[in-house]
């Protein structure tokens, strides 16, 4: 694993400086940042899960048609197959 070097530490402030400065200029605070971040974690969370639902729904209705046809054909090759 790579040290952490006094020189990675100081990069770090300043580009936290550089990115935290305009932010708060512009009214934001930690508190609101993290809480939207929150929010898009349970948003996609829902959404996942919405997707989710919907593949597993398709996929059920998908194998109630095409499995029994599956079924029927490869009986009907072993019937070919014996005759």
């Amino acid at each position: 694993m790579p040290r952490i070097t006094l020189s990675t530490v100081l990069r770090l402030l300043l580009a936290s400086l550089l990115v935290g400065a305009p932010l708060a200029l512009l009214g934001f605070t930690p508190q609101e940042l993290l809480d939207g971040l929150r929010g898009l974690i349970a948003a996609l969370i829902a959404d996942f899960r919405g997707w989710l639902s919907f593949a597993l729904t398709s996929l059920l209705l998908g194998a109630l048609v095409v499995v029994p046809i599956w079924l029927v054909s490869r009986l009907w090759q072993l019937l070919k197959r014996r005759s």
